[in-house]
Formats: structure tokens, C-alpha cells, sequence
């Protein structure tokens, strides 16, 4: 298998990919973030992507979620010695398949990939994007232009209801039912709420005015400048 190795300790980097190549597998390695993000994004793409979380320049983390942007599914087995449950699971919502920690038995890195090819590259949800505000489903992030947003699980429901439906006007009792379920027994005065916050985030702080108030209705997300 073609296999990008992600690694700047040329020591173990060495060891792995000896490894590796004694059993037939073509490997490239690779020291940094940015050469992996580029290595990841080339046509003839590879099998699998072991991706330490350690890098020099960006975090393993920030790397699997900019090829995830970029609509690479290549599985990814994320290599660290951080093994603390918070960092699996940002390992695992930045796009990553599999976490190994360090130290590790290469017969475990083996199945571990054998495991990730038999599954092959799986797309993700696809991300919604209105202008350039963007929303995972899956990772449950939200970004405007380059920069992340932090949302309260609330307003990413109200956000995700507006995406999915963009330039359509959709009434309070409308977005009631999808951020809030079907059972709610909540006022339709709290949507104005929970779009004060939202303006107040994802629109404000960038001199945006994509949130609009339709009179009489509800509201609606627009990716134009103006109406």
C-alpha cells in the first residue's frame, strides 16, 4: 500500500518506514504539517496517512482537519504519545479514523492500518457552505472565512437549520422544530434570542450581515453582501 508517513522524528520516522518497506508498502515521509497537507492533496493520493500530533509548525490535529476541508477521505491513523481521553477525541473530530499512542508494537500499527484500507477512504457528511461560512455536520465546527467559530450545541442546531436551507425564509415555529425538536415546549421567542447570539458571533465580529430578519416571519441566512 502507498502509505504518507507524518513524522519529524527522523529516528522513528526511519524505523517505521523500514518497517513498512520490508513488507512491500511505498512509503513517503514527511516532517511537517504543511508538507503534509500538500503531500495528502497530490492526485495519485495514498492508502493510508499515519499523522503524528507533534509537528513543528502545525498541530497533527489542525492538519487532519485542513485535508478533511479539502475533501480528502484518505483514512488517517493518528500517532502520538498524548493519550489523555480529551486528546482521542479531538484526535477523532478533526477528521481522524484511528489513534495510536505512543509507544506501540509495529504488529499493532500494522492491523490498525489493515483495518483503515479494508474500510477504505468513507466521506464524511458534506460541509455547508453559505458564502463563506462553513458548518460540519460531522466535527460539529463552524468557520467563517479561515477563522473558527465557537458555537453553544444550541445555536450550531439553529445555524445547521438555517444552512440546510439557505436564502429561504423560515418561520420561528419553522426553526423551533428543527433546533429544537418536534416535542419542544419552548416560545417562539427564544429563536430571537438564540439569533441575537448568533449575529452576535458568526456575523458581528466580521462586519457581516448574512442573519437577516424577515418581517412578519422569521429569519433567513443569505450568502450575498446585500439584498
Amino acid at each position: 500500500m502507498r502509505v504518507l508517513l507524518v513524522e519529524d522524528e527522523a529516528k522513528l520516522a526511519q524505523l517505521v518506514a523500514r518497517g513498512l518497506t520490508e513488507r512491500g508498502d511505498l512509503v513517503t515521509i514527511v516532517g511537517t504539517g504543511e508538507e503534509a497537507v500538500v503531500a495528502a492533496s497530490e492526485e495519485e493520493g495514498y492508502d493510508v496517512i499515519l499523522l503524528d500530533v507533534r509537528l513543528p509548525d502545525i498541530e497533527g490535529f489542525e492538519v487532519c482537519r485542513r485535508i478533511r476541508r479539502a475533501r480528502v477521505w484518505t483514512p488517517v491513523l493518528m500517532l502520538t504519545a498524548r493519550n489523555a481521553v480529551a486528546d482521542r477525541i479531538t484526535g477523532l473530530d478533526s477528521g481522524a479514523d484511528d489513534y495510536l499512542g505512543k509507544p506501540f508494537a509495529f504488529d499493532e500499527l500494522l492491523a490498525r492500518m489493515r483495518a483503515l484500507v479494508r474500510r477504505g477512504p468513507v466521506p464524511r457528511p458534506t460541509v455547508l457552505e453559505v458564502g463563506d461560512l462553513r458548518l460540519d455536520p460531522a466535527s460539529r465546527r463552524v468557520w467563517r472565512g479561515d477563522v473558527e467559530i465557537e458555537l453553544s450545541a444550541r445555536e450550531l442546531a439553529l445555524l445547521e437549520a438555517l444552512m440546510r436551507r439557505p436564502e429561504q425564509a423560515l418561520s420561528r415555529d419553522q426553526l423551533l422544530a428543527n433546533a429544537w425538536g418536534a416535542t419542544h415546549d419552548t416560545s417562539s421567542n427564544v429563536v430571537d434570542v438564540y439569533v441575537r447570539y448568533l449575529r452576535e458571533k458568526i456575523d458581528r465580529p466580521f462586519g457581516a450581515d448574512s442573519l437577516r430578519t424577515v418581517r412578519g416571519l422569521g429569519y433567513r441566512l443569505t450568502g450575498s453582501a446585500s439584498d
